[in-house]
C-alpha cells in the first residue's frame, strides 16, 4: 500500500476492523519510511450485472430502476419505503447469487418483481403487471384480475383444509 504522504511502499497495519456498514475492512496503517497514520478501506469487488432487454440491447444492472418501479406501483398505496427497498435489495441479492450467471432478460427480473409485489399489495401487483405485461386492452387486465381472485380463493380453501 503506498503511503499517501511520501509515496513509499510499504507499511506496517496498526489495527483492523469491520466498517459500521460491515461491506468493507478498515484498516488503520502506519508508513514504514515517515511514520505517517493513515486508513485502508478493503472492499470485495462486485461482478457487475447485466440485464437483456426486450429488444436483446444489454444495460447495466441498476437496483433503482425496480425501486422506482415499484414506487410507481405502489403510488397512494399503504406500502413502506423501506419495505420496497428491503425488496429491491433482496431482488439485487438473489440475482448476485445465481451461480455463475451475470446477465439476466428483464423478463426474469420482472417476474421477480411481481411475485414480490403480489405478496406485499395487489393493487400494486396489478399496477405494476400492466404496464409490464404491456395490457393490450380491458379484457387482458380483467383476466389477470380474474386469475388473481381465483389463486386467492384455492388458497384459502387450501388453508381452511
Amino acid at each position: 500500500m503506498l503511503c499517501p504522504y511520501c509515496g513509499y511502499d510499504d507499511s506496517k497495519v496498526l489495527e483492523t476492523r469491520d466498517s459500521e456498514d460491515g461491506g468493507a475492512i478498515r484498516r488503520r496503517r502506519e508508513c514504514i519510511s515517515c511514520q505517517q497514520r493513515f486508513t485502508t478501506f478493503e472492499r470485495l469487488e462486485e461482478v457487475l450485472l447485466w440485464v437483456i432487454k426486450k429488444d436483446g440491447s444489454r444495460q447495466r444492472f441498476d437496483a433503482r430502476k425496480i425501486l422506482n418501479g415499484m414506487l410507481r406501483a405502489c403510488e397512494k398505496r399503504p406500502v413502506s419505503y423501506e419495505t420496497l427497498e428491503k425488496t429491491a435489495g433482496e431482488i439485487e441479492r438473489e440475482l448476485r447469487q445465481t451461480a455463475g450467471a451475470r446477465e439476466f432478460p428483464t423478463l426474469l427480473i420482472g417476474g421477480k418483481v411481481m411475485e414480490r409485489l403480489k405478496a406485499i399489495d395487489e393493487v400494486a401487483y396489478v399496477r405494476f403487471a400492466s404496464v409490464y405485461r404491456e395490457f393490450k386492452d380491458i379484457n387482458t387486465f380483467l383476466r389477470e384480475i380474474q386469475d388473481l381472485l381465483t389463486r386467492e380463493h384455492k388458497n384459502k380453501q387450501e388453508e381452511e383444509a
